[in-house]
């Protein structure tokens, strides 16, 4: 049987308590050297839900775990014909004004730079330059055998052709990219070896039970180091690839600023916790800086 990943976390009641004053936020991005560390939560106007939030989806959903990935064929078959259908959604998700605002914010050179939790690689799309990954992207798959990258919209291809007629309909689709199947529905999938040595492919990402590649977490402390603040966005801080470097700005000096609708596991480190949506919060702190940020591109 799956055991579920750690992944909660229970707010204590001496939190500080959230706020809705933005100048916090804009007089640190007006001074710039700002690092943004964002995650789920930013994405959740984008269509894509969190995971602890209001509605998240581990309240229905324990994430596939590296260990299980690795370890069962019935597992890689389960989480593939899920992801292949949660796939679909991802690529039609568009980054909303949370993501095109930091995207504002970095051309005028407010920022020193972007890591996100998140998979979706919507910064990127928004138009952040060399926003860091943290636990990868679903856009690339890898092989564990012989290490070969390649795209997943090949894979989603090969996927198609050897289960054509694949469309049941799901309960939901979670921020991993993994669509709510039953068993009955996943059915007979078919799953697919590299195409360059039969081995097994797995998406490029760090899966919960799977640590973050040590240098990319050694990149991520030296912009930390590099920044003057650190402002977290859409992040609950519940696991401790986030959360360390909260820690690591909060142990040098360096404030840290929050804009989360629910208490984070970093509150009592941060100089303010903002309780606003994401999207329109960022949008007014833009306007209080007079940046312009571009409206969403349409279809």
């Amino acid at each position: 049987m799956r055991m579920r990943p750690t992944l909660s976390w229970t707010p204590g009641d001496d939190l500080p308590p959230g706020t809705t004053d933005l100048a916090p936020v804009a007089e640190a991005l007006r001074a710039g050297g700002v690092l943004v560390l964002s995650g789920a939560g930013i994405s959740t106007e984008s269509g894509i839900p969190d995971y602890r939030g209001e509605g998240g989806s581990l309240s229905r959903h324990t994430p596939m775990t590296y260990q299980d990935f690795t370890g069962s064929p019935e597992a890689r078959r389960r989480y593939w014909a899920r992801s292949h259908l949660g796939w679909r959604t991802f690529g039609r998700a568009r980054p909303n004004a949370g993501h095109r605002s930091v995207a504002a914010f970095g051309r005028h050179g407010l920022l020193t730079g972007v890591i996100t939790q998140n998979v979706d690689g919507l910064h990127q799309a928004a138009g952040s330059e060399g926003a860091v990954e943290l636990h990868g992207s679903l856009d690339r798959v890898v092989c564990l055998s012989c290490g070969a990258f390649s795209p997943r919209r090949e894979l989603a291809r090969r996927l198609e052709e050897v289960n054509a007629g694949f469309a049941p309909v799901a309960a939901g689709i979670n921020p991993d990219g993994d669509a709510d199947l039953t068993d009955e529905q996943v059915g007979d999938f078919r799953v697919v070896p590299c195409a360059v040595c039969g081995g097994v492919l797995k998406p490029d990402v760090v899966f919960f039970g799977e640590n973050v590649p040590p240098r990319r977490v050694e990149h991520c402390r030296e912009l930390v180091r590099a920044a003057s603040s650190l402002l977290v966005l859409g992040s609950s801080l519940t696991v401790m690839s986030g959360l360390r470097f909260v820690r690591q700005a909060a142990d040098a000096g360096k404030p840290v600023l929050i804009v989360n609708r629910d208490a984070t596991r970093g509150d009592r480190l941060a100089l303010t916790r903002v309780a606003l949506p994401l999207g329109p919060a960022l949008t007014a702190v833009a306007d209080r800086l007079g940046l312009a940020v571009p409206a969403a591109a349409t279809a």
